[in-house]
């Protein structure tokens, strides 16, 4: 039987509704927000997994084209592997739920979120979490939970709590929570240099409306809630703990003290290979469960150390930042490269600059209209960044969500469209790894950016924070390392310029964090971002010139109805002009021209054509044209790229001239004007008043109609040497024949037509 259950949040309200549809999931909820649905259901295993040493929990989101009123692209014409939206969705419902899990867990967990239907005003992330926490609420399956998720924008100097798509769009913060009665377990966020204590506030904001939520879940659980599983517990082995605590205790303490990395691995694995050879008769299978209590000790050395006497694994005080260096155009060809360096975390960052329409990102996914990506940033994590042995395949869900977010930090300050007509794509490969390492990406990549020349509005840096909570005991921790984040209760990244923070992302197993702690936190992050954005200033204090490795792209806007004398019939023209000068052409719907080639002159041979194509004859210009047809009355110029002119035999010279066939053969260029554009757009041209007037003839006025310097000056000395050759008897009269009323009214009708049809 279907039970409904609703809270308002926000102004609306939010209804879960369960008993009707997938009853046989351990758990199973329907939830929705106005009219975006998710069906979330939960599902367990009956035997624990064997071989393990970690809780097997598996999150999906699933995207039904469908949901949208859209059908798949391409031609299977269905769902296949999960779009960047879903993966980060699925990242976003999984750092939600699972540190509320017991780590001891080995038993298979499923959680699906299914997008059933999407409005476009309400996103189906944030309501993919509380759908997921409902369902585990009300399942068997054992949980810490229930959480709940808001989203926080801020409009107009307003915090708003779950805000629309379209009001996201004019927000000045994008902030997604996550969390329980006791605190936040997740924060992910985009913003626009958003001060730190507005910050704090949206947090407070969203645990106020969490908690309606949690209340709800509660009260959900209490009504139709199943018992939870008892499962077994993990088995112990006291004489096990005993020898490793009375014989190891200190040299594990050592190698936890130990600076590097790489030996303090070593020593480790020294002490647990003890462990096992000393073991290895009496308990053959005891392997797994020595490395997992070895593992504790560590993380009970680290945490006692850092909260007890103030000292970290490497001997740095709480708030210090390890070595950075900033190196740029580290490699030749590539349009912009840099090298960043924070303690034994390295990343390669490189930019490559292309087209738009070309190489922008066309996005296939539930939003309507969706716009293709002109900014993109790809994570890659190769295995030796961490001296592993794994075959590499393509991204992990791990390398998107860190792409995304060092993306999303950048994203602010990238230029605009009409700015910099580039789409941008930075690629960072991790060559090693020891913490932050997606802030590591940010900072290589704004560093790599300005390299390219891309003019990037400022630096952006990352730092990330981390947090040692033993009952009232806090310590919080400015650029943690790996052991540090693994062992530590908070992983809390920050990213952002010396006006804001563009990037926040959190994930918290501590429970309750206070104002104060998130003060802290935000305080020590800005100082330390500081001081590498200090760093990173030295090293390229502004953007370099364009790399002349990338591409020149000019975009230049034409009347949207001239669209079709640039693309031609079957795209005959626009092929003919990539093909003569070897440029890319992006033509939008809009008038919108985009020309991109690998040098200047390539781009500006082709606009030089796009122009004379979409440019009117205009009467009084001077042109350059070329003679297409010899006719008995005059002859035929085409003075632009399909635009073509009457030149009368009257309007020839100052002088009478019997025949066009002995001054003009086809193919001849000549310098003519525009006489007048008739009101049926005839088109008659002139070469007389050009000679009569030649002090209108300069450099200037032919620099849009001539396509060269040199023809240019070659055309202004034939003019005069023609003018001076045959000078007129009486500069103020009309020579004879070409300027009698009669004839000049005879020429009307017919040679006019061929004209306007030339034209079109």
């Amino acid at each position: 039987m279907e039970k409904q259950f609703s809270v308002e949040v926000g102004g609306r309200p939010l209804v879960f509704a369960t008993g009707k549809v997938a009853k046989q999931a351990n758990g199973a909820v329907v939830a929705s927000h106005g009219e975006t649905t998710i069906l979330a259901t939960a599902c367990i295993t009956d035997k624990p997994r064997t071989g393990i040493d970690f809780f097997p929990l598996l999150v999906d989101f699933e995207e039904r084209f469908y949901s949208a009123g859209k059908i798949p692209g391409g031609f299977i014409k269905r769902e296949g592997r999960p779009s960047e939206t879903a993966v980060l969705s699925c990242r976003m419902v999984d750092r939600s739920i699972r540190s509320l899990f017991d780590e001891t867990m080995r038993h298979d967990v499923h959680v699906v979120a299914t997008v059933l239907a999407v409005d476009q005003v309400n996103p189906p992330n944030v309501l993919a979490i509380n759908a997921a926490s409902a369902a585990l609420s009300i399942s068997d399956i054992p949980w810490g939970g229930p959480v709940g998720a808001v989203r926080i924008g801020l409009l107009d100097g307003e915090l708003v709590v779950n805000p629309t798509e379209e009001q996201m769009l004019v927000s000045e913060l994008d902030l997604l929570v996550a969390g329980h009665l006791d605190g936040v377990t997740m924060v992910e966020c985009g913003s626009r240099e958003v001060s730190e204590e507005i910050l704090v506030d949206a947090l407070d904001l969203a645990q106020s409306e969490i908690r309606k939520i949690v209340g709800l879940f509660n009260e959900m659980r209490a009504s139709i809630g199943r018992e939870k599983l008892v499962l077994p517990a993990a088995p112990a082995f006291p004489d096990i703990d005993r020898w490793i605590t009375d014989n190891l205790g200190a040299e594990i303490r050592d190698a936890v003290q130990t600076h590097e990395k790489k030996p303090r691995g070593d020593k480790l694995s020294a002490a647990r290979n003890k462990a096992q050879d000393h073991f290895a008769a009496e308990y053959p299978e005891s392997g797994d469960y020595i490395a997992a209590f070895i593992d504790e000790m560590v993380k009970k050395t680290m945490r006692s150390l850092i909260v007890d006497e103030r000292i970290r694994v490497d001997g740095r005080a709480m708030d210090e930042l390890r070595s950075i260096t900033c190196e740029t155009g580290i490699l030749p060809r590539v349009h912009g490269s840099a090298l960043f360096t924070r303690g034994e975390t390295q990343a390669l960052v490189v930019t490559t600059l292309g087209m738009m329409g070309v190489d922008d990102q066309i996005l296939d996914g539930l939003k309507q209209d969706e716009p293709a990506k002109r900014f993109i940033l790809h994570y890659n994590f190769p295995p030796y960044s961490v001296g592993e042995v794994r075959p590499m395949r393509g991204p992990g869900r791990r390398e998107i969500g860190h792409g995304a977010l060092a993306e999303r930090a950048l994203r602010s300050m990238i230029p605009e469209e009409a700015d910099f007509p580039y789409v941008m794509r930075v690629v960072s490969d991790i060559l090693e790894s020891n913490g932050s390492s997606s802030q590591a990406s940010i900072c290589g990549g704004s560093l790599a950016l300005m390299n390219a020349g891309v003019p990037m509005k400022k630096h952006v840096a990352g730092i990330a924070m981390g947090l040692i909570k033993e009952g009232d005991k806090v310590a919080v921790l400015t650029d943690i390392q790996g052991l540090e984040d693994h062992f530590g209760d908070m992983d809390f990244k920050v990213a952002g310029t010396r006006d804001g923070v563009t990037a926040l992302q959190m994930d918290n197993k501590a429970g309750g964090i206070t104002r104060g702690i998130l003060e802290q936190a935000l305080g020590q992050a800005k100082a330390a971002r500081m001081a590498i954005l200090e760093k990173m200033e030295a090293a390229i204090p502004a953007p370099d010139q364009l790399s002349p490795n990338a591409p020149r792209i000019f975009m230049t806007t034409i009347d949207p109805e001239k669209i079709r004398d640039v693309i031609g019939p079957g795209g005959k023209v626009i092929r003919g002009i990539t093909q003569k000068t070897g440029v890319k052409i992006n033509v939008e719907d809009n008038g919108e021209i985009y020309i991109g080639g690998s040098s200047q002159d390539k781009v500006d041979e082709a606009l030089a054509i796009i122009r004379g194509l979409t440019k009117d004859l205009e009467a009084g210009e001077v042109y350059y044209g070329t003679v297409t047809r010899l006719m008995a009355f005059g002859v035929f110029i085409e003075c632009l790229p399909g635009k073509e002119g009457l030149l009368h035999v009257s309007e020839v010279s100052t002088h009478r001239i019997p025949k066009v066939d002995d001054v003009f053969k086809v193919g001849d260029k000549v310098l003519v004007m525009v006489k007048e554009i008739d009101d049926m757009n005839r088109v008659n041209l002139t070469r007389r008043r050009i000679l009569e007037n030649e002090a209108r003839i300069s450099d200037e006025g032919l620099s849009d109609v001539l396509p060269a310097e040199k023809e240019r000056e070659e055309a202004i000395a034939a003019l005069a040497a023609a003018a001076k050759a045959n000078p007129s008897p009486d500069r103020d009269r009309p020579s004879h024949g070409g300027g009698r009323p009669d004839r000049g009214d005879r020429r009307g009708g017919g040679p006019r037509r061929h004209s306007s049809g030339g034209r079109e």
